[in-house]
């Protein structure tokens, strides 16, 4: 039985991370502070430390521990507290990040599993993204996340740890909330089920590549063992507009559900689309759900 550790394993994609990891075998600890997640998230069968990835204890729980692989999801990940909040944003992504990768190090891991974000890219004019296209971050949460991802490359050439990148487009779910790492899914779900309009930002034509998250767990689970030293995209490849959103969702919750327009929001980027050409190759993974499907599944998660 191998030994792992889920930072932010009491979160949306962690928790699913960490059941999922369990089901494969695997003794699973998970490191979360529960800023944002919570307790009751975590599934019977893991071991729950409650610690800031900043400080010594959770350091000293990956030396002790000395896991095969460390999946690191923990992170501050809402966009506008980055934009509010830089130096806090910076705190926790970066310093946080480099004191996982120096436990990894000293606890002797073999495999540092990095959850990124396509948010690295900024408002890149390109349909669709590469893993070589220039990163140009237009948020503190996207460039504390970049910046990362080169202390995770430069951990493994100067100190031998093996290492993936996953850089995520848009995450959605059962079980994700409306706050901190929610996206637009989750918020409309959220708003449907208070009886609340639909709240759009902007025109509503703005796209994003949303991913399911069982497809997210899947690739990062491949990750152990496959996508060596390699950034890779997870992601469908397709993009989808928020109206188009607000038009399947009436499809489930009837044609009366009622949307209003905002204006934009700073730092949030118009159109994301990612290829995941390199993440099929190289870890022998593919997205199982279209949106229709994900969202039908995550609907019924919210209204049964």
């Amino acid at each position: 039985m191998t030994t792992v550790v889920v930072t932010g394993g009491a979160g949306f994609i962690g928790s699913h991370l960490v059941r999922h990891l369990i089901g494969m075998g695997h003794r699973v600890h998970v490191i979360d502070d529960l800023s944002a997640g919570k307790a009751e998230n975590v599934p019977q069968g893991a071991t729950l430390h409650q610690e800031d990835i900043r400080f010594p204890a959770a350091f000293e729980a990956i030396v002790a521990l000395q896991p095969d692989t460390v999946f690191h999801l923990a992170a501050q990940a809402d966009v506008q507290h980055s934009i509010q909040h830089p130096r806090e944003d910076t705190e926790i992504n970066v310093l946080g990040t480099l004191n996982m990768l120096e436990a990894c190090r000293q606890g002797g891991v073999r495999k540092f599993v990095f959850a990124s974000t396509s948010g690295v890219y900024g408002n890149l004019q390109k349909d669709l993204l590469e893993e070589t296209d220039p990163a140009v971050p237009i948020s503190f949460y996207g460039l504390s996340k970049y910046a990362a991802e080169h202390d995770v490359r430069l951990y493994g050439e100067l100190f031998d740890l093996d290492w993936t990148v996953l850089r995520f487009a848009n995450v959605y779910g059962p079980g994700q909330t409306s706050k901190g790492e929610g996206g637009v899914v989750s918020i409309f779900l959220n708003q449907l089920r208070q009886g609340m309009p639909l709240t759009v930002n902007g025109d509503g034509e703005q796209t994003r590549d949303f991913i399911y998250v069982q497809d997210v767990v899947a690739a990062l689970a491949a990750a152990q063992t496959s996508g060596e030293r390699k950034i890779l995209h997870v992601s469908t490849g397709q993009a989808t507009s928020v109206n188009r959103l607000v038009e399947l969702l009436r499809l489930h919750h009837g044609q009366h559900t009622v949307c209003v327009h905002r204006p934009d929001r700073a730092g949030d980027i118009r159109h994301s689309r990612l290829s995941n050409a390199r993440a099929l190759a190289h870890l022998n993974w593919r997205p199982a759900y279209g949106i229709e499907e994900g969202l039908q599944l995550t609907y019924q998660s919210y209204f049964r």
